[in-house]
C-alpha cells in the first residue's frame, strides 16, 4: 500500500463555541467510551458527526472501505483532514488493516461488512479495549455498544420547487448493550447548514442561509490534506 495527498477544500467556519453535540444524549454518559464500538445504521452524515464527537480530544482517524466518503463533507462535520487516512480498499487483509490500525489511531470508521466472524470480532475487541481506541461502523458491528439509525429526515431549503437543501432535520434511534439497553432518540439537524450536527434549537426562529457565489468561490482558498491508502 501507498499514501498519497488528495486534495480538499473546506469553507471558513463561524465564529464563537460551537454548541454541544445532541448526539450525546444518546450515549452512555454523553460520550463514546474508549475502546467500543458504535454503528451508525448506514447514514453516512451520522457516521461522520460520530465521528467527530470520538475524534475531539484526539483528533487521529482512519477510514476504511469507505471510497464514497467526501473530504468536503467530513471537513464540514468537523474532522481534521490533516490527521485523517483513508483506505478505500483493505481487500482480503481487512481484519489485519483494521487490528493495526485500532492499535495506533483513536478512531476508525469502517464501510459496511457483509460478515465479520465472531472470532474476528472478539480480536478487534480486545485490540479497542487494550488500545482505548473506538471503532464507527457505517453498517452493523457485533458486540457494538451503541446502534443508532436515523429513522426520519427531512430536508429544509427549498421551496415551491425551487431554493437550496441547507440543513436536514433528523430524528436518531439509539439501543445497546448495558448502560445503552434502554432505547433513546434526539432530533437534530444532520447535517446543519454549517455541515455538522446542530440541535434543533439552535436554529430556532432563524433563516436557514443560502451558499453565495463569493462563499464557494473562497473554498478552494484553505486545503488542509487528507492522506487516501490503497
Amino acid at each position: 500500500m501507498h499514501a498519497r495527498p488528495v486534495a480538499s477544500e473546506r469553507t471558513d467556519g463561524g465564529t464563537g463555541e460551537p454548541a454541544a453535540s445532541p448526539l450525546r444524549s444518546l450515549l452512555p454518559a454523553g460520550r463514546i467510551r474508549p475502546g467500543t464500538a458504535v454503528c451508525a445504521g448506514l447514514d453516512m452524515p451520522l457516521l461522520l458527526a460520530l465521528a467527530a464527537e470520538a475524534s475531539a480530544a484526539a483528533p487521529g482517524w482512519a477510514a476504511v472501505g469507505l471510497p464514497h466518503l467526501g473530504a468536503l463533507a467530513a471537513d464540514a462535520a468537523g474532522l481534521d483532514l490533516a490527521c485523517g487516512m483513508r483506505i478505500d480498499d483493505p481487500g482480503r487483509q481487512w481484519a489485519h488493516v483494521l487490528a493495526t490500525l485500532l492499535e495506533a489511531v483513536p478512531t476508525v470508521l469502517v464501510g459496511p461488512m457483509s460478515a465479520v466472524p465472531d472470532r474476528v470480532a472478539r480480536r478487534l475487541s480486545a485490540v479497542m479495549r487494550r488500545s482505548g481506541s473506538v471503532l464507527l461502523a457505517a453498517g452493523s458491528w457485533p458486540g457494538a455498544e451503541v446502534q443508532m439509525r436515523v429513522v426520519s429526515a427531512t430536508w429544509e431549503g427549498v421551496g415551491s420547487g425551487h431554493g437550496l437543501l441547507h440543513a436536514r432535520r433528523v430524528r436518531v434511534e439509539a439501543t445497546g448493550r448495558g448502560a445503552a439497553a434502554a432505547p433513546r432518540h434526539a432530533d437534530m439537524w444532520l447535517p446543519g447548514p454549517d455541515g455538522a450536527a446542530a440541535p434543533l434549537h439552535s436554529l430556532a426562529g432563524e433563516r436557514l442561509p443560502a451558499v453565495s457565489p463569493p462563499a464557494e468561490a473562497a473554498m478552494g482558498e484553505r486545503r488542509p490534506a487528507l492522506r487516501v491508502v490503497g
